[in-house]
């Protein structure tokens, strides 16, 4: 077998609800409680933190794809069950593993694409969100129903939905609390591309054609926009030259370079 072989074939578990497959230079982040639809307990919050630590450090890892092992749910907000046998001082204590959590995901170093089949609502969604890139298929139902149950969304949902969608929108979404069927939630922006089935599919196949390129480029590609977001246009001008100076001078600009003038493909080092 072949090493790339065996990293294609290759799992790591992160607790029991988190595993992260290898597909070559795409990781696949899987959210793995199937009883509980992936409602996302402080043991699964913390599994999901410790598994994008792991990936943001492992520089052979140039897309990550989140899915589900789930088939009717990506995942359906915090364990609330959980939530429910918790005083006030334990879910104090536990806010900063649930934050991290999204936190991580949203801070990958590298491209990310959710894959969304069937519910992503609450936290649910808020990871979805915390991606790049979102690719539901028809099953897709979103939305950040937290009011409806006397929070808000705590996962970033009230600063990512408006980022996508415009502020009276997300307004809109939030206070009615209400649920959006994939047809509607590819019209409105909540996701960037539907397909008629098999999300994961999609998602690693677009991954796949984005692991092609730098991994140096694609990692100060994504920093450049995100940091630059938000900012004027001259802030945003100097977050570009800023990422920009970390590859100039790197080995894949020096490969990219010398393998378009000797028409073959990039061998990337990654450095």
């Amino acid at each position: 077998m072949s090493q790339q072989q065996s990293a294609e074939q290759s799992e790591e578990r992160y607790g029991e609800f988190v595993a992260v497959r290898r597909h070559g230079y795409v990781a696949e982040l899987v959210l793995d409680r199937p009883k509980a639809m992936n409602a996302v307990s402080t043991d699964m919050a913390r599994s999901i933190g410790a598994a994008c630590d792991a990936l943001g450090a492992d520089l052979s890892v140039r897309v990550t794809v989140l899915t589900s092992s789930h088939d009717r749910a990506f995942c359906v907000g915090a364990d609330l069950k959980e939530r429910n046998t918790f005083t006030d001082a334990e879910l104090l204590r536990q806010r900063p593993t649930a934050r991290a959590a999204y936190t991580g995901v949203l801070e990958l170093p590298m491209p990310s694409i959710a894959a969304v089949h069937g519910f992503a609502l609450g936290g649910g969604f808020e990871l979805a969100l915390a991606c790049d890139l979102i690719i539901a298929d028809a099953t897709a139902v979103v939305g950040l129903p937290e009011v409806s149950v006397g929070v808000i969304p705590g996962g970033g949902g009230t600063q990512l939905l408006p980022r996508r969608v415009g502020a009276a929108r997300a307004a809109e979404l939030v206070f009615t609390a209400r649920r959006v069927a994939a047809a509607e939630a590819a019209g409105l922006g909540l996701i960037d591309e539907l397909v008629e089935d098999d999300a994961r599919g999609a998602a690693l196949e677009l991954g796949g054609r984005i692991a092609g390129n730098s991994p140096v480029g694609l990692r100060a590609a994504k920093r450049a926009l995100r940091l630059g977001h938000g900012l004027d246009l001259r802030a945003g001008l100097e977050v570009e030259d800023a990422a920009w100076r970390t590859v100039a001078f790197s080995g894949d600009r020096k490969e990219g370079v010398a393998a378009f003038n000797e028409k073959r493909s990039p061998e990337w080092p990654g450095e």
